[in-house]
Formats: C-alpha cells, sequence, structure tokens
C-alpha cells in the first residue's frame, strides 16, 4: 500500500511518520504525477488558503479532484476546510465533501486544546476503542453534514468534528499530533 500525503504546507511530516510507524510506504505529493500509483491522500492540516493557492499554482486542483473520485482521501484540519464544499468566505476549495465548514470556529493559536472524544466507527479497527485524544489547533468546527456525509464524532455541545462520506474522511483535529494511530488505520481500510 502506498499513501500520499500533500505536501504543499502543513504538518505532512508527522502524517507520514505515523505512515511509517505503522509500516506503510508514503510519498510526498506535491504534483500531479505524484498521485500516480497512490492507494489514497492525506491532505494535512496548515493553512487552508496557503493549501489552495499552492494547489492551484501546481495544476493540482483537477487532478486531486480525479484522485478523489476514485481513492480514499482525509483532510485534517485545513484538509477538512479544502474538501469542503461550503466555507463561508471566498476560498478555492476542492468542493467534493457534502459538509459546510467555519475556518477557526474555536478562536485563535492560543485557545487550542485536547480533548477526549468518543468515536464508534474505530471500533473497527480496536475492539476497546477507548476515547480518542483529539489536538484542536485554530481548528474548523463542521457546522452541518449534508446527504451521504455521516458523523462519526461530535463535542460535548453537539459541534461536529469528525465525518465520513464514502471514502472521504474530514477531520477538525489533528491525529497526527497524537499517539493514538487509530484514526490512520481506519484511513487505510478505507483505501484498501
Amino acid at each position: 500500500m502506498k499513501i500520499g500525503v500533500l505536501a504543499l504546507q502543513g504538518a505532512f511530516i508527522e502524517h507520514q511518520t505515523v505512515l511509517e510507524k505503522l509500516g506503510v510506504e508514503s510519498v510526498q505529493v506535491r504534483l500531479p504525477e505524484h498521485l500516480d500509483g497512490l492507494d489514497g491522500l492525506i491532505i494535512p492540516g496548515g493553512e487552508s488558503t496557503t493549501i489552495s493557492k499552492l494547489a492551484i499554482a501546481f495544476g493540482l486542483m483537477q487532478p486531486l479532484r480525479e484522485f478523489a473520485g476514485e481513492h480514499a482521501v482525509w483532510g485534517t484540519c485545513a484538509g477538512a476546510i479544502f474538501l469542503s464544499r461550503e466555507v463561508g468566505r471566498d476560498q478555492p476549495v476542492l468542493g467534493l465533501m457534502d459538509i459546510t465548514v467555519r475556518r477557526n470556529a474555536f478562536g485563535r493559536q492560543v485557545d487550542s486544546f485536547e480533548t477526549l472524544l468518543d468515536v464508534p466507527a474505530l471500533a473497527r479497527v480496536d475492539a476497546i476503542n477507548p476515547p480518542f485524544p483529539a489536538v484542536f489547533i485554530r481548528a474548523p468546527l463542521i457546522e452541518k453534514a449534508n446527504g451521504s456525509a455521516e458523523v462519526l464524532a461530535a463535542l460535548p455541545d453537539g459541534g461536529i468534528v469528525a465525518v465520513q462520506q464514502g471514502r472521504w474522511l474530514a477531520t477538525s483535529f489533528h491525529p497526527e499530533l497524537s499517539d493514538d494511530d487509530r484514526f490512520h488505520r481506519y484511513f487505510l481500510e478505507l483505501a484498501r
């Protein structure tokens, strides 16, 4: 199995480190031809406007959409914004997942936090399935999950923070910054 990590900006090295620990080959994706031969793609956290601008500059927008039509794709934090159909502002996005996302919904960098989330879907990769330690850094909130987009996790106040739509996954938080690799293993199941 070979997983690409969009390496335009953001926390791509951290995802590659987790994949390496799981024994999975990973490739940094910066150009359309880097998508060839991949089984899935992770779009990391970072700054969503910068990721969008660089994806346009490197001719990646349409190749990414075409890749997602046949493969598993996971967006974390800014990656979730980039996958969404609606962000409430004029910003280029892939428009793939039927979700509405609000950028920086939890405040500034100093308002970053960690919390434990119940994620029943992770029982597919861990029968014990303890709460997942989620790290939120200037995180978006998924305001709506429409159509076939299914909520995987929410905060106690009901705020949606993880969604799946077919083989696409979006998380508001950064699983790559946790010692818990269950979200990565879950994504690998989607990519198989």
